[in-house]
């Protein structure tokens, strides 16, 4: 028993190529320093003394320049290739974080909030389309799912030590570790090759925006109403947990850390098993059900504990079923020369959500209740999962 899912796990890991490894460190290294925007609230509140209101205004303004900077990635990625995208998004984001650090007035940290969301977000369509480029087919989704693995990693481990550090401190190390990333990416990843490349790509081309191709863009509205409901767990869900279930600030991050957990101990195995068995929009179209359901459950009338440890797996489940296949998705439809632009369109979504969510959620509770939030969650849901299973061919 014991041998046999030790062979699961390496079955899972193997067949991957070594740049998709460096790709997967070099986001661990990223990740891990991130410490500034977990904090920023909490930084503008006791050490600015900032209203929430102009607090909110602050992390607006990095989600305005994130659903900019994905555009701009997008375009670049598919002009100049990947790899310099990657590199100088990374070096001048820690550049940025350093800078921000001395930033006094609300005009003057406003300002540099939405250049690190422009300069920052510009990384995610580069990235992505060099996961696509140095995958096969058979594997791409599991290159995704590594990623994503690291990005958890990361996550864990950089709110956790950014809590001992003081606020001068996360500035530094954020913009240390970005810069660190951004040297071991050039050491790392081959710049020749993808250029050439690309080039090639580009004298053969013929016209295909991604403003053409009506299918994925009716299935980015999808993605986005999802998207706008898996995030009320990183908005609504903690202050749910606090003053409706009347958790404790401890408890309220075990549940929240199950999590990453899950994802990093059996997400690679989960792909690994369904990759190449359905049409990914199936295993797209499930996921949304499961992140619906997880807000269902919520409403359940139980121990306070039993139902968050219920909806947080279900919904760690959706999300893993969801995220790994959405890239399958778009990746298949794009190409080497317009790849940054599908990228791109998906990340601006998600940036989308990202600004609308916490408003969404907040608006429907101050409104109604939390019951009718997560109601309206799991409908939506719902849509979004008739929606792409509607792209099943």
């Amino acid at each position: 028993m014991i041998k046999a899912s030790i062979a699961v796990y390496r079955n899972a890991y193997l067949g991957l190529s070594g740049t998709t490894w460096s790709l997967a460190v070099v986001m661990l290294v990223n990740r891990a320093g991130t410490m500034v925007l977990p904090f920023m609230t909490v930084y503008l509140r006791e050490e600015m003394h900032y209203s929430i209101a102009a607090a909110g205004w602050q992390i607006a303004l990095f989600g305005a320049g994130a659903i900019l900077g994905n555009f701009i990635g997008g375009r670049l990625t598919d002009k100049t290739g990947f790899y310099h995208v990657q590199f100088w998004s990374l070096f001048l984001n820690g550049v940025l974080f350093i800078v921000l650090g001395w930033m006094k007035t609300f005009s003057q940290i406003g300002a540099c909030m939405f250049v690190i969301g422009t300069v920052g977000e510009a990384f995610r369509p580069a990235n992505a389309a060099a996961i696509a480029y140095y995958s096969l087919p058979e594997n791409r989704t599991r290159s995704y799912s590594l990623n994503r693995l690291a990005v958890n990693l990361g996550f864990s481990i950089g709110p956790a030590v950014g809590g001992l550090l003081s606020y001068q401190a996360l500035f530094w190390v954020d913009g240390i570790t970005c810069m660190l990333a951004a040297l071991l990416l050039r050491m790392a990843l081959p710049n020749d090759a993808t250029t050439q490349k690309q080039k090639t790509d580009r004298t053969n081309k013929i016209d295909s925006s991604v403003w053409r191709d009506r299918i994925y863009l009716r299935f980015i509205i999808f993605v986005f109403l999802s998207a706008l409901c898996f995030l009320q767990m990183f908005s609504m869900l903690p202050i749910f947990y606090k003053e409706q279930l009347n958790f404790s600030k401890p408890v309220v991050g075990i549940v929240l850390a199950l999590n990453g957990l899950i994802i990093v101990i059996t997400e690679m195995v989960l792909v690994f098993k369904l990759e190449g068995k359905r049409s990914p929009v199936q295993y797209i179209s499930l996921g949304s059900f499961f992140i619906g359901l997880s807000y269902l459950i919520l409403t359940i009338p139980l121990a306070g504990l039993t139902i968050a440890v219920m909806a947080m797996i279900t919904i760690t489940l959706g999300e893993m079923l969801m995220f790994p296949f959405i890239n399958a998705f778009w990746v298949n439809r794009s190409s080497e020369h317009n790849r940054g632009q599908y990228a791109a369109l998906f990340s601006m979504s998600f940036a989308c959500a990202h600004v609308l969510a916490p408003t969404f959620g907040s608006q429907v509770v101050q409104h109604s209740n939390y019951h009718v939030l997560w109601y309206t969650v799991f409908v939506l849901c719902s849509i979004a999962s008739i929606g792409f299973y509607s792209f099943k061919k």
